[in-house]
């Protein structure tokens, strides 16, 4: 779980520091979020070789190699002295940290009997979705008492004590030759990196409007296309695609990836909502955000001593309707709230989202045999960094695309002669006469659309986390286990 939270950590501490990265950096605005681009896009690369590598050097000198890698790029990140030089350093850090995701939860998986897999995964879960959440808080703390360079030095401590745990108790394996599809999996490169970037960058760049996006789209399909025909049936393929005909295996990891775009879709939307339109400082959002933190770890935890009893699939539902339920009270969020509103809907959703992620990571191995563990957890882990990928792009374009539109509506029903209005001035002591009146008027109206904004954003990820339930009618359960 430590090498869970230090990786997953890394991929949202960094969001705070990068205003302070500019100036050291010598980057601008547009420049500076090559720094999130290549840590996501190397980690999708390689989180599909996770499994062939794991039998290729054993798990146990993976994990080593994988977490002294990622705290020597930590350190270099730390010494950048341009945008350059640190890209490069991120896109090592995302090498090397790919892999150690999947070998954590398959060797969390292998080392706990079936009836105690649900404690397991909830241990594992905390990293997960603790990571994330907790990121922006640690990153806003770290950068205003220390330096943002602290940011990627807290991982050598925290990789140091991880790889002594590591040597003394994670038992060796043995390594086996194993013939391995290079061309595959240069496709599979080419087609998932594509995809990253595009996702990444698309709302930056207009999407279908900028020759970039298009051009990563089509590279995207073909490599993606052309690696699903050649390696579906192939035994030395990267990702052993015919797993997914575990109605299971491909049923949760569809989940997950839907789960990954509601969870990082709110922790994208909700700090920008806080800092633009309620003028929190960075730390107070980040501190406004713990609380669904720790409602996820109290979700797992629960989850885990009522899932053999239950069964996966009704504790799933169950988290689906809480999380569902929280995103949709932010639906009705207005610019008139206190700070309570902002944090009970939060704890709720974190909650759900909770009992949804232990489950559905159980799920996964219950029908698989022990041989797939390790490109199971791969499948499934690229499907979480997709989604959530995909996640943060969807609703940072709904919330640009809708702010607009809701900006065009509201507009047309401003006229000089509206008794609204003119009450509305009047009580600033205004009138339409007033030079001030305009300005004061448009940014009203820019924060009235960007609230509805995020609204209709908060909408598309409710909307998400309802489709998802009937799906659990599809699930497979093993014998001797209660039906869900």
């Amino acid at each position: 779980m430590l090498a869970t939270v230090m990786v997953i950590l890394d991929m949202t501490i960094v969001n705070v520091a990068l205003p302070h990265m500019m100036g050291s950096l010598g980057a601008t605005a547009d420049q500076i979020t090559w720094v999130l681009t290549a840590y996501i896009v190397m980690e999708a690369i390689f989180i599909p070789m996770s499994g062939y590598l794991a039998i290729r050097l054993g798990r146990r000198r993976l994990m080593l190699i994988s977490i002294t890698g990622f705290v020597i790029a930590s350190a270099l990140c730390g010494q950048a002295e341009s945008l350059s030089e640190m890209v490069v350093f991120r896109l090592l850090q995302g090498a090397f940290g790919a892999a150690v995701i999947p070998l954590s939860q398959s060797i969390m998986v292998d080392s706990f009997p079936g009836d105690e897999r649900g404690k397991a995964m909830a241990l594992w879960g905390v990293g997960i979705m603790l990571g994330p959440i907790l990121g922006p808080t640690l990153g806003g703390y770290i950068t205003q008492h220390l330096e943002w360079r602290w940011v990627f030095y807290i991982n050598v401590p925290i990789g140091a004590i991880n790889l002594l745990m590591i040597a003394r108790l994670v038992k060796p394996e043995a390594s086996h030759t194993q013939p391995f599809d290079w061309f595959g999996a240069l496709l599979l490169a080419l087609g998932i990196g594509s995809l990253q970037t595009m996702l990444d960058r698309g709302n930056q760049e207009n999407w279908f409007e900028s020759g970039m996006i298009v051009t990563l789209t089509i590279i995207s399909a073909t490599g993606l296309i052309a690696f699903v025909l050649r390696s579906y049936s192939r035994t030395d393929s990267v990702l052993q695609l015919h797993l997914l005909k575990d109605r299971n295996l491909a049923l949760a990891s569809f989940m997950m990836a839907v789960f990954g775009m509601g969870l990082f879709g709110t922790i994208a939307l909700q700090p920008l909502m806080l800092e633009r339109l309620f003028d929190y400082p960075a730390q107070t959002t980040g501190l406004v955000m713990a609380p669904r933190g720790l409602a996820s770890a109290v979700g797992m935890f629960g989850v885990s001593r009522l899932i053999n009893r239950l069964g996966a699939p009704r504790l799933v539902l169950v988290g689906l309707v809480l999380a569902a339920s929280g995103t949709w009270i932010m639906t009705r969020y207005n610019l008139d709230l206190s700070i309570g509103w902002f944090i009970w809907p939060s704890v709720l959703q974190g909650l759900g989202m909770g009992m949804i992620f232990v489950p559905l990571s159980t799920l996964v191995y219950e029908t698989l045999p022990s041989s797939a563990t390790d490109q199971g957890s791969a499948i499934f882990n690229l499907a979480r960094t997709v989604g959530s990928a995909m996640g943060i792009s969807i609703a940072a374009t709904v919330l640009t695309r809708m702010t607009q539109v809701n900006w065009n509506s509201l507009s047309g029903h401003i006229n000089p002669y509206s008794q609204q209005l003119q009450a509305w001035l009047s009580a600033k002591n205004l009138n339409m006469a007033d030079p001030l009146a305009p300005k004061l008027l448009a940014s009203e109206l820019n924060r009235q659309a960007s609230m509805l904004g995020f609204v209709d954003a908060f909408w598309f990820i409710t909307i998400g986390f309802v489709l998802m339930a009937p799906l659990l009618l599809l699930l497979r359960r093993p014998t001797g286990v209660p039906n869900g």
